[in-house]
């Protein structure tokens, strides 16, 4: 490809320029200016899009002392799996032909063969349907005098139901799990010669939401109970959505909300008119009243604080560190101190984790390590705007102002126990609802967008917390009166223990 040579361009330019194409065709150098300014805006989105790290961002010639940028010498991952990875795989132990433990060795002759801790694993791929069929066909018998007809019996393993419930299982977890539309799986197994229609995907989703409900309001209660909570929403589009009267808001959004309860993680989807500070308040109001305010972290967004409930506002690091990132072009070596500091900040973070530090050390761990280093960001940023070295009305002079003004809520991980640095966990479970959108487009209805929260929580909360997804909605499925009874012994990380009880035979 030939090297594009620099231009020196300005908007002023480009717009005269594009005028007078519209009048007549342009010369080869107006063209070739032109070209040269839409091709470095876009390799600037991409790269945008691409990643955030320092690395990245920063010029090569300004990697941070002491870390090597990788970001062009790495090797590409190989994309093998250990065998130990495929847990959900079939296993079958294959014995040695002709040998046994306590054999005598046929090599040596003297010693005694014994087992090894440890097979030898071969791991081979078959291709099936994502949902497989099986028709039964019993035999039927005709008397030839009175003409009564005689059917077999249906056999055991065809199951009362033509759905099965790891056929349900499956659906949501393409369709809300990995953002697999009804009509492109329809498509699919049509071409399988399974065919499955879309109208009736959608029926087997609503009618299992309806005995699922349980287990998503034990998830909201227990969430609720939370000692940090994060939210943030992303725009949704619902086709058909009846607002309340007086409601004169237009947009239509899905809240993500993550509570760390204790040792497990628990996400929440809410899709509506509501904003994300709107949906925690409808979450915290089942809190306890005994528990200490939560923690709550989110970006400064009004919308994201609740009304009428006391929470402990973080502010997220990464939305501020984002804007730095976005003018490092324009000032490499201030956005260099900048994230290079906020990157400190990061490892020792990473640290604390590593160590599994209790929240009273890790607060005592970051004030130590990375209290100087937000200490000296703070002059630093005050004396860029006060000294006049960087004009405020710029790129770089907005993004310090941002974080100025938001710095208290921005280090309360220095002041308070367990307060996170940044949202980024909402962001990621956001990305469920953000496929969707992109796949399915839009809900068509208030109750689809419903149905999808639901299995989007419960799925999502299997993989916070190392969960089978497709497990978990099958038990589930398989025990709605018994998830009826108890829904708290019937969340992902309980309730394989419950099955176990239940497989137990009572004494007598």
């Amino acid at each position: 490809m030939r090297k594009r040579q620099r231009v020196d361009v300005n908007l002023d330019e480009l717009d005269q320029i594009i005028d007078r194409g519209q009048r007549a065709p342009l010369s080869e150098s107006e063209g070739e200016k032109l070209k040269t300014a839409i091709h470095a805006m876009a390799e600037r989105l991409l790269q945008k899009r691409s990643t955030e790290k320092t690395s990245a961002v920063l010029p090569s010639d300004t990697a941070p002392a002491g870390k090597p940028d990788t970001s062009e010498s790495a090797p590409a991952g190989h994309g093998r799996n250990p065998a130990a990875a495929f847990r959900g795989a079939n296993k079958v132990a294959v014995t040695h032909s002709t040998l046994h433990s306590g054999d005598t060795c046929p090599e040596c002759r003297r010693g005694k063969l014994y087992h090894q801790k440890e097979p030898a694993t071969l791991v081979r791929f078959v291709g099936h349907a994502p949902l497989e069929a099986t028709v039964f066909e019993m035999e039927r018998l005709r008397c030839n005098a009175c003409g009564e007809v005689f059917t077999a019996d249906k056999p055991e393993t065809a199951g009362p139901a033509k759905y099965d419930e790891t056929a349900i299982a499956m659906i949501a977890l393409l369709k809300y799990g990995t953002g697999v539309p009804f009509n492109r799986l329809e498509r699919l197994q049509g071409q399988l010669g399974m065919p499955l229609p879309a109208a009736t995907q959608w029926e087997l989703m609503a009618a299992a939401a309806k005995p699922l409900r349980l287990a998503l309001e034990e998830l909201i209660r227990q969430a609720a109970q939370g000692r940090v909570l994060h939210n943030d929403d992303t725009s949704m589009r619902i086709l058909r959505l009846i607002r309340e009267p007086g409601d004169k808001r237009t947009g239509t959004f899905t809240s993500g909300i993550v509570s760390l309860v204790g040792a497990w993680t628990i996400a929440l989807f809410f899709t509506g008119s509501k904003h994300a500070g709107e949906n925690i308040a409808e979450v915290l109001k089942q809190r306890a009243h005994e528990l200490p305010t939560p923690i709550q972290m989110c970006d400064a967004l009004s919308r994201n604080t609740p009304k009428g409930i006391e929470t402990l506002i973080a502010n997220c690091l990464a939305h501020g560190r984002r804007q730095v990132v976005e003018v490092v072009d324009h000032f490499p070596e201030e956005c260099r101190y900048v994230l290079e500091t906020l990157g400190s900040v990061y490892h020792n973070d990473a640290v604390s984790r590593e160590r599994e530090l209790l929240p009273e050390d890790r607060l005592r761990f970051h004030q130590e390590h990375s209290g100087p280093l937000m200490k000296g960001l703070h002059e630093w940023m005050e004396a860029q705007l006060a000294e006049h070295k960087t004009e405020p009305n710029s790129g770089l002079g907005k993004a310090i102002s941002y974080l100025l003004n938001h710095w208290p809520k921005l280090t309360l991980f220095l002041r308070q126990p367990g307060s996170p640095i940044d949202n980024n966990i909402v962001e990621r479970a956001l990305k469920k609802a953000i496929l969707n959108r992109r796949n399915a487009l839009f809900y068509k209805t208030l109750n689809g967008a419903g149905v999808g929260d639901l299995f989007m929580s419960l799925i999502h909360t299997c993989e916070l917390n190392g969960a089978n997804p497709f497990d978990y909605l099958t038990e589930l499925l398989r025990h709605a009166e018994e998830l009826k009874r108890s829904p708290s012994e019937w969340m992902p990380w309980n309730y394989r223990e419950t099955l176990a009880r239940l497989a137990t035979p009572t004494a007598a």
